[in-house]
């Protein structure tokens, strides 16, 4: 596999702060779109707010396992990439413009910079790790945007709710600490509202992540891993990254080595997550049991 080089070191949250405004995901909601000559130069760009990947493939080919893995994996990351399937039997131009020479071909993109990820079959668990691989990349150089849902999914909603305008407002100029107190402010009133506490959670992620080195976290975690905040720093950029299920049982690994008042700062910060990534999401409810394990 070869990824695309990027010379940007710090990350770039605006387009992740446009993502903490973004509507929760619908349940149900596909990201999956087919993609022919048509569609795919529109579909190419929008690499430059969140990762693309590229599936090219024929019915010939008995691959429809790969098929059905690559679909659910992108569903089940929720927006942090769309999937774009390529039927070479149909939109054969596009396969050759790419150079294509067999199918199943998988192809990653980042902001409209092509990189092959695997040719031929992959296991569902190996498709997952190279694409992880590829939301690192993009997370590395800022490009954390959310996919929206292709057509079709759940009823969307025209207006802005007027009780975050404050906390939108503090977004739009880059205060997240300022976004935080906003939501506080709502959750006093409100404190079961799921809309407020995910955007809280989302918010406070943003304030955390501003200006970090995503190699230098990773690296300090690994060297440092009886450090809590390194933990939650890393698992803050594993949420970043597209990749929950990573962040979930680092966070529940360093529960079930801590007491006190640590596992009680782990664990907030764990439900924190939760709220970001969704209750309905299968990483959150695998999480939920494990953490309740590893609590008793």
């Amino acid at each position: 596999m070869s990824l695309p080089k990027f010379t940007s070191r710090a990350m770039d949250l605006s387009a992740i702060a446009a993502a903490a405004k973004a509507p929760p995901v619908p349940p149900g909601a596909s990201f999956v779109v087919e993609v022919d000559e048509s569609n795919f130069e529109s579909v190419i760009q929008l690499s430059t707010k969140h990762p693309v990947v590229v599936e090219l493939y024929s019915p010939r080919a008995n691959a429809q396992a790969l098929s059905d893995d690559l679909i659910a994996l992108a569903n089940a990351a929720g927006g942090a990439y769309l999937l774009a399937r390529v039927n070479v039997d149909t939109a054969g131009t596009i396969a050759q413009a790419l150079g294509i020479q067999a199918v199943p071909t998988v192809i990653g993109v980042i902001a409209g910079q092509l990189a092959p990820l695997f040719q031929g079959t992959r296991s569902k668990a190996e498709a997952e790790t190279v694409i992880a691989q590829l939301l690192q990349v993009a997370a590395s150089n800022g490009l954390v945007g959310r996919a929206d849902p292709v057509a079709g999914g759940a009823g969307e909603s025209d207006e802005a709710d007027p009780r975050f305008a404050a906390a939108d407002a503090a977004l739009e100029r880059g205060d997240f600490a300022a976004a935080v107190v906003e939501y506080d402010k709502i959750l006093a009133q409100t404190p079961n509202d799921p809309e407020a506490k995910a955007g809280r959670a989302q918010v406070a992620l943003l304030a955390r992540s501003a200006g970090i080195d995503p190699s230098s976290v990773l690296a300090t975690a690994s060297t440092e891993p009886d450090s809590i905040e390194a933990q939650l720093a890393a698992a803050d950029l594993e949420i970043l990254s597209g990749q929950p299920d990573h962040a979930f049982q680092r966070l529940i690994g360093v529960i079930r080595e801590t007491s006190g008042a640590e596992r009680e700062t782990v664990r907030l910060r764990l439900l924190e997550l939760f709220e970001i990534v969704g209750p309905a999401d299968p990483a959150v409810l695998k999480a939920r049991r494990d953490l309740m394990s590893a609590l008793f």
